[in-house]
């Protein structure tokens, strides 16, 4: 399993579409298989992106409705709500301890980020 997960600076960017950079992690082999750049936030652009990249989940901080709707349609799943260092988030993934909150993300709120 390929899981993408948004990178600002070391830890997971609160707003999925305005990160810096993708970090490609392999599930089975357990290691970081590249980082790549994010190629830009154009709507609905990145989930067929990702899919391309052979992703199959999307670990993230906020995410917009539609783009969680978007990577349903690609047959990739979402884990939403997620914040901290990626390396810890890697780690509780493995583990089997992250929950989606669901949490959606309004494409006009202030400065990207989520709401409470």
């Amino acid at each position: 399993m390929l899981i993408a997960i948004p990178k600002e600076g070391d830890s997971v960017c609160p707003h999925f579409g305005h990160c810096e950079q993708f970090v490609l992690y392999e599930a089975e082999a357990q290691k970081i298989k590249a980082v790549i750049d994010n190629p830009g936030h154009t709507p609905g652009f990145l989930p067929g992106f990702l899919k391309e990249q052979g992703v199959d989940l999307v670990i993230a901080g906020g995410m917009g409705g539609r783009a969680q709707e978007l990577f349903a349609e690609q047959g990739i799943t979402t884990i939403v709500g997620i914040s901290g260092p990626i390396n810890d988030v890697i780690e509780k993934y493995q583990q089997g301890l992250l929950v989606s909150t669901g949490e959606v993300c309004s494409e006009h709120s202030h400065a990207g980020h989520c709401h409470d």
